[in-house]
């Protein structure tokens, strides 16, 4: 079983007695009812609904981590503090490493909320590695789930474009979050015409941003990737037919996971 640590990721813990509410109000996810030793995903929008930080949140006891990526947990401090006003908490960065285990979770590992294939997430676990941070991706993407770091530009793409809702991501019964109205009337009135699903080709993976075409038809555009296969941001009403990419041939990988939110021919 493949242990990696995440360098990628950091942590940020809230503590104080209304930790959970204020986070709650906040995150796409319902933190009222974490219990101690429970993971689960989400993010953090802003006010018109756009991906701002993705996070893993994790009860402990007498606090909430914020599992984030690390070159964004300054800005996610930041962002809490402003939020913060009169709430009792307490906001710090925590220097536990992150580590990902698969394709199991072992003991004292927390099933990856988002799919039980990704493995496990461990926090401050003593445990030795003999895998590397690009084993993990490369096995992430095998199974068709996007890094929304990588694969995101700030504060441009729609969490359900980046499959939150897929990836129980979001808590659309919990109630008002930040960029509820927008993120919850897209759901509503299906009103999702981007979803992010892998594309297979031969070498290389085309450049970030690459135009995929069907045709002579706009399909989407390349995200990240690594030889054979690569994340796309794709218009899901152009997916019948060939597509292309810088005039080679691309074809579209949907994982079981991701039902009929894309449509295939």
């Amino acid at each position: 079983m493949p242990v990696a640590p995440l360098r990628s990721r950091a942590l940020i813990a809230v503590s104080g007695p209304d930790a959970r509410s204020f986070l709650h109000n906040l995150l796409t996810q319902d933190v009222e009812t974490l219990r101690d030793g429970e993971i689960r995903f989400g993010a953090l929008l802003s006010p018109p609904g756009r991906l701002l930080f993705d996070l893993f949140v994790v009860g402990e006891a007498g606090a909430v981590l914020l599992d984030v990526a690390a070159r964004r947990r300054e800005a996610l401090l930041q962002r809490l503090a402003m939020y913060r006003l009169r709430a009792k908490v307490e906001v710090a960065a925590d220097d536990r490493p992150v580590l990902a285990a698969w394709p199991d979770a072992p003991a004292d590992f927390l099933t990856d909320p988002r799919l039980p294939a990704l493995g496990g997430r461990g926090y401050g676990v003593q445990v030795e590695t003999d895998a590397t941070e690009a084993d993990y991706d490369a096995h992430r993407l095998a199974l068709g789930v996007p890094d929304p770091l990588a694969d995101t530009r700030e504060d441009r793409t729609y969490p359900i474009e980046a499959n939150f809702d897929l990836l129980n991501g979001i808590d659309f019964q919990k109630g008002c979050f930040v960029g509820q109205e927008t993120t919850s009337r897209m759901k509503r009135r299906g009103a999702i015409r981007n979803r992010m699903a892998p594309l297979a080709f031969d070498g290389p993976p085309p450049p970030f941003g690459a135009e995929v075409l069907n045709g002579d038809l706009r399909a989407g555009e390349m995200l990240s990737g690594r030889d054979g296969l690569a994340m796309a941001l794709l218009r899901i009403d152009r997916l019948d037919g060939d597509l292309t990419v810088d005039g080679r041939p691309v074809r579209l990988r949907r994982p079981d996971w991701l039902g009929e939110a894309v449509a295939m021919d």
